[in-house]
């Protein structure tokens, strides 16, 4: 797929993955759906937007909503006459052991990682079927694959997006729609920023590579998705060769 010109919507989209990622899609010369839920995007991402001359519109929307997400879809495929990208990537985190963890913080992560990514995944994919094109980009992770201490809410909910995907790209195939998911390992981010020094130290010596990646190298993973029109069902890993 050529990107230029193409409307992308990215959930979750003013900090993180999601932020690089729509600059990502931006300097391709997409037009890019910002995505939030707050009333009103960042100024310095719409500087940053502004600077790359990017055309962008900010759509706020809680994807653990149903009927925001409906209204988040449609107002998509609305603003640029077609819906040609969506990179599902808006999550929360709640961790705790599993014998500690009270069922509130599990139920909330899988409502907004699991079942808010199905929803705009199911949304998308009706106005991509009518199309017959699309691609679909989830976000899922490392720890969906392999588990992780004090995440067991975060790694159900991105293993079943990765069951989600795989299903997904069987049922787009019929219709021109291209489902993949990315799997992140160790990103530097708000979250990373906080771990202690010797939690830093036990993860870098866990990866090859021997540094945290870049939100802007996950973004790398997305549009290669995006572009790539024979790659489907498929879960690409950045982890800097953490989980070989």
């Amino acid at each position: 797929m050529d990107l230029q010109n193409k409307s992308v919507l990215i959930t979750g989209s003013t900090r993180g993955i999601g932020r690089a990622t729509a600059l990502a899609f931006a300097k391709k010369g997409s037009r890019v759906i910002i995505n939030g839920r707050h009333a009103a995007m960042p100024a310095d991402l719409q500087e940053e937007l502004d600077a790359l001359g990017a055309e962008y519109r900010y759509l706020p929307a809680d994807i653990s909503q149903e009927d925001q997400v409906k209204a988040l879809v449609k107002e998509s495929a609305k603003a640029y006459g077609s819906l040609d990208v969506v990179v599902n990537n808006a999550g929360i985190a709640r961790d705790q052991l599993i014998i500690g963890m009270k069922m509130s913080d599990f139920d909330a992560v899988v409502q907004v990682n699991l079942r808010g990514t199905f929803m705009v995944l199911q949304k998308a994919m009706k106005q991509m079927f009518r199309q017959k094109s699309g691609v679909i980009i989830n976000l899922a992770s490392v720890v969906g694959l392999h588990g992780n201490l004090g995440q067991a809410n975060y790694a159900a909910a991105k293993a079943g997006v990765i069951g989600l995907t795989k299903t997904g790209a069987k049922e787009g195939a019929r219709r021109g729609v291209r489902v993949n998911a990315i799997a992140p390992g160790m990103i530097e981010s708000d979250m990373t920023k906080q771990l202690s020094a010797a939690v830093k130290d036990a993860a870098l010596k866990e990866i090859p590579l021997g540094r945290f990646g870049q939100a802007e190298e996950a973004a790398q993973a997305a549009v290669f998705l995006a572009e790539n029109d024979y790659v489907t069902g498929q879960t690409i890993v950045v982890d800097g060769g953490m989980t070989i």
